[in-house]
C-alpha cells in the first residue's frame, strides 16, 4: 500500500493525545451504479487490520447509489429557477443556490416541504434566526452539493443527493470487512459523519478529518484507512 499522504496533506493526525495514521486509498473513477462493496473489496479489504477504521466519501456512495446526476440531464422547472435567486451564497459551496440543485431539493423533499421551509425561514431570517430552512426541509436537501471545478471530472458537471441510508450501508460494509466504516462527507471548510457502523467513535472521525485527507480534486482516493499508531 502506498503510505503517501495527498499533496498538501500530513499522513498522521494527533486526536485525544493519540496519532493516528491516515491512509488514502486510491480507486479508479467510480461509475454509477457500481457496488460500493465491491470497490471497497477490491481495493481496501487486503490494508485493514484489526483495529482500524475505513472511512468512505459520501460522494463515491451517492455515485454507487445513483444519487448523482450530469447538470446537462437535470431540467430545473421555473419554481427551481425562482426559489434558487433566494438562497445566499457563502463559501461553503453553492448548496441550492443553482437552480440544478434546488430542482433536486424540490425531488427530494417535495415542493410543499421545501416551499413551507421557504416561508418560515423568509419570515424568521430578518429576526436573527439561522437555520430554519434546512430544519424543515430535513437533513438530506442540506447535504446537496453541486458541480465544482476541483471535482474530479466528470464529477465537477454533476450535482448530487446525500447516499441513502449511509448508516445501514455503513453497517453492511463493516459487516462484510470487520472493522467498523463511516460514511465521511468532507471538504476543506468542514466535516460531518452521515453514516457509521457500530463501534465508530463519530467525533473522533470528525476530529482525524478536519484537514480533509482525501483532497478535494483529482487525487481518486475515496477511501481513507484510520490506524491508530503505537
Amino acid at each position: 500500500m502506498d503510505l503517501s499522504p495527498n499533496p498538501g496533506k500530513e499522513l498522521n493526525r494527533t486526536a485525544r493525545g493519540q496519532v493516528w495514521a491516515r491512509y488514502p486509498i486510491r480507486t479508479h473513477v467510480v461509475q454509477p451504479g457500481e457496488n460500493i462493496a465491491d470497490v471497497v473489496k477490491q481495493y481496501a479489504a487486503a490494508h485493514l487490520r484489526q483495529g482500524d477504521i475505513l472511512a468512505i466519501s459520501e460522494k463515491v456512495v451517492a455515485i454507487c447509489q445513483r444519487r448523482a446526476f450530469p447538470v446537462d440531464d437535470l431540467h430545473p422547472r421555473p419554481l427551481a429557477r425562482w426559489l434558487s435567486r433566494f438562497v445566499t451564497k457563502t463559501p461553503h459551496g453553492i448548496g441550492i443556490g443553482s437552480p440544478v440543485t434546488m430542482e433536486l431539493a424540490l425531488r427530494e423533499a417535495g415542493v410543499w416541504r421545501i416551499l413551507l421551509a421557504a416561508a418560515v425561514a423568509a419570515i424568521t431570517k430578518p429576526l436573527g434566526i439561522r437555520g430554519v430552512f434546512y430544519r424543515i426541509s430535513g437533513r438530506s436537501v442540506a447535504a446537496i452539493d453541486g458541480p465544482t471545478p476541483y471535482t474530479l471530472p466528470p464529477y465537477n458537471r454533476y450535482a448530487s443527493l446525500a447516499p441513502k441510508n449511509p448508516g445501514k450501508v455503513a453497517q453492511s460494509l463493516a459487516d462484510d470487512l470487520g472493522v467498523p466504516v463511516a460514511i465521511v462527507d468532507a471538504n476543506d471548510l468542514g466535516v460531518e459523519v452521515l453514516g457509521a457502523s457500530r463501534g465508530v467513535d463519530r467525533t473522533l472521525v470528525v476530529e482525524l478529518f478536519r484537514d480533509n485527507p482525501l483532497g478535494q480534486g483529482s487525487q481518486q482516493t475515496p477511501l481513507c484507512i484510520l490506524r491508530r499508531q503505537t
